[in-house]
């Protein structure tokens, strides 16, 4: 009966070690997340690319794409070991988005492009969206 006790006090004890992230790989150097601010609520599935300046081919690389999640968001853009300094462009496919909702938006991408000088940093490159206008800024 101690034992049991034990172990269950054990197995909640990781388990809040894992709430905070104790034993989890540091997470993505570059983050987003994209708001809706027509309707007050996070962009849900909404596709981007991450792209990088390759100044020998004269031209964007993909690095990545995907879609935000239902916050929102867009997990493990970028790993730390793939994080370089140079140019990067964030390309969000907002007519898509809009489409998606049955709706008309003036722009049909938004591309937001940023240098990284210090990639030991994090950066966050958040959008704000409406159909008519967007804005954006590095966040924290």
């Amino acid at each position: 009966r101690g034992a049991t006790r034990l172990r269950l006090l054990g197995d909640h004890l990781q388990t809040e070690a894992q709430l905070v992230g104790m034993d989890r790989p540091p997470g993505s150097p570059l983050t987003t997340h994209v708001l809706d601010t027509a309707r007050g609520v996070p962009a849900a599935r909404l596709p981007l690319g991450l792209y990088r300046l390759d100044s020998g081919a004269a031209g964007w690389t993909l690095v990545t794409s995907g879609a935000t999640n239902d916050d929102g968001r867009c997990p493990g853009l970028i790993t730390r070991d793939a994080f370089l300094s140079g140019m990067y462009k964030m390309r969000f496919e907002t007519g898509q988005y809009w489409a998606g909702l049955g709706e008309t938006g003036f722009y049909p991408y938004v591309e937001v492009v940023f240098s990284i000088t210090d990639p030991s940093q994090k950066y966050h490159v958040p959008l704000l969206l409406s159909p008519f206008s967007y804005s954006t800024y590095r966040g924290s």
